[in-house]
């Protein structure tokens, strides 16, 4: 294991703990490598969100009751 990497226990339940036992057998991973590139996905998609939202945040916003007349109104619903 690489002297940088972080130990931490992480609880799953069994049957995702089965799916990343066969994941890991069947492509001669370690679950650790899998829940390493995972967890690394999930923080891209994190920025990539934050990105969005960051470009966004000058759009004018609408209530949800104002959506739906505004969509009553144009025949959409």
């Amino acid at each position: 294991m690489n002297n940088e990497m972080k130990r931490s226990t992480v609880y799953f339940k069994p049957e995702i703990h089965k799916a990343l036992r066969l994941k890991a057998a069947s492509t001669n991973r370690s679950i650790s490598d899998l829940v390493n590139e995972a967890m690394q996905q999930a923080l891209r998609e994190d920025l990539e969100d934050l990105a969005a939202f960051e470009e966004r945040i000058a759009e004018p916003t609408i209530s949800y009751e104002a959506l739906l007349k505004n969509l009553k109104d144009h025949d959409k619903i």
